[in-house]
């Protein structure tokens, strides 16, 4: 009999749902569009530019552990093979590997807090770029490594950000509809 019952914080419970389709498709498209939004900076002699969509499968898969299955680092790493220049099946390799190793601290260490889901984003991303400079034909060699420390750097810094977006994102691809038919 109280009408406020029938409503909570987003509005009317009656006739509301999920979108299936922003549910499922939200991730999926939001790692796909860092993974071209790369192209849209303007070049530079040094490699400067974090991998975005590499920053968004880790945010993905740390803020939400459940969301995206272990294999979605492999399509979503061969989407961007197609637009970061890298040989074809490199991203797809390691953005795999990464998903598994994520995997792995997933289940030593269930419960977790953000300053963990950072230092693991932390070890995952010099190792995820590390091993994308040998597969792009890079020499090892120490100026190679010294051009590499400012990407390094700042995909570190900037995952607190990724992961706020991704947490925004989330937020947002849950928000109640209006059934219709």
């Amino acid at each position: 009999m109280n009408p406020r019952s029938r409503s909570d914080a987003y509005g009317s419970r009656i006739n509301r749902s999920h979108s299936t389709v922003l549910a499922n498709g939200v991730p999926y498209l939001s790692i796909m569009l860092a993974s071209v939004l790369p192209l849209i900076v303007i070049a530079s002699a040094l490699p400067i530019v974090p991998p975005l969509g590499f920053l968004m499968l880790i945010g993905w898969r740390l803020v939400r552990p459940g969301l995206l299955p272990v294999w979605a680092g492999f399509p979503l790493g061969l989407f961007d093979d197609l637009f970061s220049g890298q040989p074809l099946g490199s991203a797809a390799l390691l953005w795999s590997l990464a998903m598994i190793a994520v995997e792995l601290i997933e289940t030593r260490f269930p419960w977790r807090s953000f300053a963990q889901d950072w230092f693991t984003a932390g070890l995952i991303l010099p190792v995820y770029l590390l091993a994308a400079m040998l597969f792009s034909g890079g020499e090892p060699s120490l100026p190679m490594l010294i051009a590499l420390v400012p990407q390094i750097v700042l995909s570190i810094l900037l995952f607190p950000l990724v992961a706020l977006f991704v947490a925004f994102l989330d937020r947002k691809r849950l928000t109640r509809w209006r059934k219709l038919g």
